[in-house]
């Protein structure tokens, strides 16, 4: 198995002299070719930080970050652009869809812009239509399909390149229980059934569940984590809960 990230000894300081916060504090971790790996703790814990400086959004202040056995913090913001289209899929809260194109045409505006032929495209709407669910409203505008529909159009347009990794913060945190579960059973499939490698940043113990491993940060730290190895989704839902409630944060939907 590949490892696809390897976050080495990472660190994230805002401020200067006086006003110093450090943000990430020595982190290291490794994600490997075919997980899904999900990262929690408490509000201002470094979660976001540590997917912003693994997205290339941001920089650490020291260590190093390899994707793919390349680093990124060597390139420049040409090679970094190239770098984000063809390796990393981004999937956040807002789903950031363009409302005057259809929910094809969002889904498909990577490929177009990356000069796919008509042909490939096309190829890869119908394959990824069915996991997703958004069949019946490929040629629907964003203003005319749910919150639910809107995620699930975004992830498709995450995943439509083939990303070595799809980076989401909060995929559903403005979905209601149903949206959310129909997201993540899509995530879960994507996984398990395509090895595609996921790294999700989520407040909710219901969404980390779906996670095979779940990495808990406190004060800019891996505090711990747990793998669910051969556990029952709602087995491994309590075992989130119980670092929380030691850990302090995180929130929980029903299972």
């Amino acid at each position: 198995m590949k490892m696809v990230v390897d976050v080495k000894s990472v660190k994230k300081v805002y401020g200067a002299k006086g006003n110093v916060f450090t943000a990430l504090d020595g982190i290291d971790l490794s994600v490997m070719e075919g997980e899904f790996i999900g990262i929690m703790g408490p509000s201002g814990a470094g979660k976001s930080t540590l997917l912003n400086v693994i997205a290339t959004i941001d920089q650490p202040t020291s260590g190093d970050i390899f994707i793919d056995g390349t680093s990124i913090l060597t390139m420049n913001e040409d090679q970094l652009a190239s770098f984000r289209r063809d390796k990393l899929g981004f999937l956040f809260q807002d789903y950031n869809l363009l409302d005057t194109l259809s929910v094809k045409e969002n889904i498909v505006l990577p490929l177009a812009l990356a000069k796919v032929n008509v042909k490939e495209l096309e190829r890869r709407v119908d394959d990824i239509a069915d996991t997703f669910g958004i069949r019946p409203i490929l040629e629907k505008y964003p203003y005319q399909i749910s919150g639910g529909q809107k995620q699930r159009t975004a992830a498709s347009r995450a995943i439509i390149t083939n990303p070595r990794l799809l980076l989401a913060d909060e995929p559903t945190g403005a979905l209601d229980s149903k949206s959310a579960t129909d997201l993540l059973e899509s995530l879960k499939e994507l996984n398990e059934h395509r090895q595609a490698t996921v790294f999700m940043v989520t407040h909710d113990a219901f969404a980390a569940s779906y996670c095979k491993r779940v990495l808990f940060i406190k004060d800019g730290k891996i505090f711990t984590e747990i793998v669910k190895g051969t556990s029952p989704r709602k087995e491994f839902f309590n075992k989130v809960l119980d670092v929380l409630s030691v850990l302090g944060g995180g929130t929980s939907d029903t299972v």
